[in-house]
């Protein structure tokens, strides 16, 4: 290919502007460039949460988004992952103290799909009893926020402490705890991907009965 023709396709390219979803205000994350606005689709873009709104002491939070849409110079995303970060968690520890985490699969009101890793930090040594009772406590009340809220809401109250803080208040009477994080939420799969499992499941299911 020729030094023109490299030329040629760099000045058809474009730079975007991506920004975040409403809940952030549509913050700018960066920019990308792309000769084809086709191609900003499914990228993604990681950042803190103390970037967003210039808070240092947000920055232990973690966030990665993805381009859905675009417009004419700008680029639109979701919220597709939440994180702690380890040196964050790291600083929770406490020798001899009892770490209790639960991982599950929740469905929003909206029908998204989201993986969720809660994290409760004991005080002391919790037995297995307490440690069980206190992970069903964790699980329920995530559960309860999925169902309860879209998408967004659920995430939204992952961001801002409020599922966190609502597992804490009835945990804390099964054993003393110092703190309940959600060390980490994650989006698996939209509503139309979950239909087309349910589909697919079906379809299955119904071969299975047949033979």
């Amino acid at each position: 290919m020729s030094e023109r023709s490299v030329s040629r396709r760099r000045q058809q390219k474009r730079w975007y502007t991506v920004l975040a979803p409403e809940g952030f205000d549509r913050a700018e994350l960066g920019s990308t460039p792309a000769d084809d606005p086709e191609k900003l689709v499914d990228r993604t873009f990681e950042t803190t949460l103390g970037e967003l709104r210039n808070d240092a002491s947000e920055d232990k939070t973690k966030l990665t988004f993805r381009i859905t849409d675009y417009g004419s110079d700008s680029a639109y995303t979701e919220l597709i992952s939440h994180e702690l970060t380890r040196d964050y968690l790291r600083s929770l520890t406490r020798r001899g103290a009892s770490k209790i985490h639960a991982y599950l699969s929740v469905r929003t009101a909206d029908d998204h799909r989201v993986r969720v890793q809660p994290i409760a930090l004991a005080t002391r040594r919790a037995d297995r009893s307490q440690q069980e009772a206190i992970r069903r406590t964790m699980t329920q009340k995530t559960r309860e926020a999925a169902d309860e809220r879209g998408y967004e809401g659920f995430m939204d109250n992952v961001i801002e402490g409020r599922l966190s803080s609502a597992i804490y208040g009835d945990a804390k009477t099964i054993y003393p705890l110092r703190r309940v994080e959600i060390q980490k939420a994650t989006l698996e799969a939209r509503p139309e991907e979950v239909e087309a499992e349910e589909e697919t499941s079906v379809d299955v299911d119904a071969e299975d009965v047949a033979v």
